[in-house]
């Protein structure tokens, strides 16, 4: 015969424990976790020792630590004990509240008998991080190859490694009120914008927010339009674009615990220029950079303009692609929206699943499921050839995106193009276009324009825009920046050609 206990329930602080601000008020709340130890090492020692297990480096403790208490006197003070403790920013804490995010940071605690108000907190964090690895999200050919880590310290190294200046300015906010997250806002001084600066940090320093655990989240909190669908600060995994960036006079936030970057203010032509175009001659580059566009362009409107046409205006068809065109849609049941819609979301389901799969098994759902669907629904009537083919090459060019926010920006809003097409034929794409338009026009990141430097027109920022012009014409930094020192090097200096040397 089986007897069922009930489970007792984890013992929670009480309402003293939580109002009891003094220091034996704070142990005795740590001591409810089960990786928290708390011990005297013998009765005639007299030291208390209190650490998160999973939070202290056990090397530290057993061969700096432990020895220096087993040796002290009987009447030694905590003062004495720091004195002999060979490990730097060790520090005698009364309040209770700084010994408790001490204590949390991965430091020893270290109590006298002789007085127990006070404690020795001596750093001893263990950190658990990878190595720095390749991109995955932002790969490129050409260029380094490495990309930011889940280590703060980690990425400031990586960045201040490309940038040894005194000028580059990290500054430290905690952010969370349960996770106590480390974020850093980074400019470089005498160079960005004084305003910018100030309007990251009051932003940040406002959130009033439990989680924060990527910096994704501060991205949507500090966000000038939070209910726009367009990403108003650039995520990248790359230390070289966040070094070239901080140069033109951005700002970048860094947020301990994630591996992706923010930089702002941007503009949406930004989203469309990959860092590798830097690294490449300028003619090759611009050319890079308007097929992008022209692929975006397509990849928004090409199904719209399918349905559209076929379902308002065929008569503007020529009469070579009407023939093949009918007899591609004999057979099919479904109006032109529905067989869309049907494509765009096999689509969709197939990115998906690749997405979340294991790497190998998600390239061989993508391409092989793609194969067997598109030619089955073709085979069975449900869709036209020639629509398949539109659907293929529109999600082809979503891909050219650099910035993966953008490219999931351009799968959204795909949609409405869709459904305006279906209502009111290309006049229903024009009034989408517009709508769109004019949302961007008011959009802004960090208080300056997001369609910089084609409105409002800046001659001098369409050098690195829409097309890229030799790196000795890039003389002076964006002017929507407002920087501090706009002039990046003497154009004279560069225009002496000087003779070579003979051999």
């Amino acid at each position: 015969m089986f007897t069922f206990f009930k489970k007792k329930p984890p013992q929670r602080p009480s309402d003293d424990q939580k109002q009891d601000s003094s220091m034996e008020g704070l142990l005795k709340k740590c001591k409810l976790s089960s990786d928290f130890t708390s011990y005297r090492y013998s009765e005639e020692c007299p030291y208390y020792i209190h650490y998160y297990k999973t939070l202290v480096d056990g090397k530290v403790l057993h061969d700096h630590v432990l020895p220096l208490i087993i040796e002290g006197e009987k009447g030694a003070t905590l003062f004495d004990l720091q004195k002999t403790v060979p490990i730097d920013d060790s520090e005698i804490i009364k309040d209770a509240e700084d010994a408790q995010g001490k204590l949390l940071a991965g430091n020893i605690g270290i109590q006298c008998t002789s007085n127990m108000n006070e404690i020795l907190l001596i750093p001893a964090i263990t950190l658990e991080k990878r190595a720095v690895s390749l991109p995955e999200v932002e790969y490129s050919v050409v260029g380094p190859k490495e990309a930011f880590v889940e280590s703060l310290d980690a990425n400031l190294n990586l960045i201040r490694k490309r940038l040894p200046i005194p000028e580059l300015i990290a500054e430290e906010i905690k952010v969370g009120r349960l996770s106590k997250t480390r974020v850093a806002v980074l400019y470089i001084k005498d160079i960005a914008d004084d305003t910018n600066v100030q309007t990251i940090i009051q932003r940040i320093s406002d959130i009033d927010y439990d989680n924060v655990l990527d910096s994704s989240v501060i991205a949507q909190i500090i966000a000038d339009n939070h209910h726009s669908v367009f990403p108003q600060m650039i995520d990248t995994e790359r230390p070289d674009r966040v070094a070239g960036v901080l140069t033109e006079g951005k700002i970048t936030i860094l947020v301990d615990g994630s591996p992706h970057a923010l930089t702002g203010p941007t503009t949406l032509i930004e989203f469309f220029s990959a860092f590798e175009d830097y690294f490449l001659s300028y003619p090759i580059a611009s050319v890079f950079r308007l097929v992008r566009l022209f692929a975006v362009f397509f990849s928004v409107i090409s199904t719209a303009m399918y349905v559209g046409v076929l379902t308002y205006h065929y008569e503007m068809i020529p009469q070579n692609l009407l023939n093949p065109l009918v007899a591609s849609r004999s057979g099919v049941p479904f109006p032109p929206i529905w067989e869309a819609i049907i494509l765009e979301l096999t689509i969709e389901l197939l990115r998906e699943a690749g997405a979340r799969l294991p790497t190998k098994i998600g390239q061989t759902i993508g391409i092989v499921g793609g194969i067997v669907i598109g030619t089955a629904a073709v085979q069975a009537g449900l869709t036209s050839n020639v629509l398949l083919i539109i659907v293929a090459l529109a999600a082809l060019a979503s891909f050219t995106t650099p910035v993966y926010q953008m490219g999931n920006v351009i799968r959204l809003i795909r949609f409405p193009f869709i459904f305006s097409a279906q209502l009111f034929g290309l006049m229903g794409i024009a009034f989408c276009f517009a709508y769109f338009l004019g949302h961007l026009l008011k959009l802004s990141s960090l208080g300056r324009p997001y369609l910089a430097p084609v409105y409002p027109l800046r001659m001098k920022d369409l050098k690195d825009s829409l097309f890229r012009l030799p790196i000795y014409m890039q003389t002076t930094r964006p002017m929507q920046m407002r920087t501090a020192s706009p002039v990046r090097f003497e154009t004279k200096k560069h225009k002496q050609k000087k003779p070579d040397i003979e051999e």
